[in-house]
């Protein structure tokens, strides 16, 4: 009978495939690290004693922790502490998608009005910068009121970069002397092409900027260059992602179909929140309020993320709806 002897080398190939897998689950595992929870009730319900009015925007934060809220109400935004307080309210109404920067001269908020075909630049004041009207040297266009933004995003030499979703589903790019240089995207199902191109920022997380794309009703996220070209799809079969938000590792998407997700630089899921399992709650901007609940979003329109990885969300509501979902660490 032959003896079979194991030598130390066939052991230590074992281990390493032992190691290896081991590794792999701590990956997958890693992939999904994001744990978060409700915080009921953190923002004053009635600010100023008002209802917070009807929210078809987003929400921004400040370098100080404040946050910022777009409403459709005279108020316009409305700004509260890091703390959830009410602070004050600053025009103009009916902002969309927002951005804000800090540039030479402090910070300012970069905002498209869709309902006003216009993109604006604002003080946090609410003074006005300047204005972008319709490109009508694009010749995409057969009046101004085609032009109906829904965000807007800023490249690094300055160029100014449109969503045009609510109108002509182009991406418009302007230098930054607000000068039309191009249009690219259109309307369409196949990538390369937009069914309301929605929310859109600059990510400067990998080795070559891009623009990030919700591509809203084709339900996926995508990349394109800074010269107008497709790159390629991130994540699809998401529920309408109607906005982005990048802070350091992490991309927040609100999902109008009721959801927020948040992927990490490489595309991979790192959290979903607030997932909403009855149908006809999702994207129902007239839920009464009774049939709310705690830590179930409805219609997730804008979303951000916090130095501390906690997350803000605004919905499209007729009342206005806010949550906070406090990072577990």
């Amino acid at each position: 009978m032959k003896t079979i002897i194991f030598k130390a080398p066939t052991m230590n190939r074992i281990a390493q495939t032992l190691l290896a897998a081991i590794a792999l689950v701590s990956t997958t595992t890693f992939a999904a690290e994001l744990k978060y929870s409700i915080a009921p009730h953190f923002f004053d319900e009635k600010p100023d004693g008002k209802q917070l009015g009807p929210c078809h925007g987003g929400t921004v934060i400040d370098k100080a922790g404040n946050y910022y809220v777009t409403t459709d109400t005279e108020r316009g935004i409305l700004v509260f502490s890091p703390a959830g307080k009410f602070l004050r309210a600053f025009g103009p109404t009916r902002i969309h998608g927002l951005e804000l920067r800090k540039e030479k001269g402090g910070e300012f908020i970069y905002a498209a009005r869709p309902s006003d075909h216009e993109v604006l630049k604002l003080k946090l004041d609410g003074t006005t910068e300047w204005t972008i009207h319709c490109p009508k040297e694009a010749g995409i266009y057969k009046d101004e009121k085609g032009f109906n933004p829904c965000a807007v995003t800023v490249g690094p030499d300055g160029s100014i970069f449109v969503a045009d979703g609510y109108g002509s589903n182009f991406v418009l790019k302007f230098d930054k002397d607000r000068k039309f240089v191009k249009a690219f995207g259109g309307p369409g199902a196949e990538e390369g092409k937009f069914n309301t191109c929605h929310g859109i920022a600059l990510d400067t997380r990998l080795k070559k900027p891009l623009l990030l794309v919700c591509n809203r009703n084709n339900n996926r996220v995508e990349y394109w260059d800074l010269d107008g070209n497709f790159v390629k799809v991130i994540q699809k079969d998401l529920r309408m992602p109607a906005a982005v938000y990048i802070r350091n590792e992490y991309a927040v998407f609100p999902e109008l179909q009721g959801r927020v997700t948040v992927l990490d630089k490489a595309g991979n899921i790192a959290a979903q929140v607030g997932d909403n399992p009855t149908a006809s709650q999702r994207a129902n901007f007239g839920l009464p309020q009774d049939q709310w609940k705690d830590g179930i979003c409805n219609s997730p329109h804008g979303a951000s993320m916090d130095k501390k990885g906690n997350l803000i969300v605004s919905e499209w509501s007729a009342f206005g709806h806010l949550h906070k979902f406090t990072r577990e660490k």
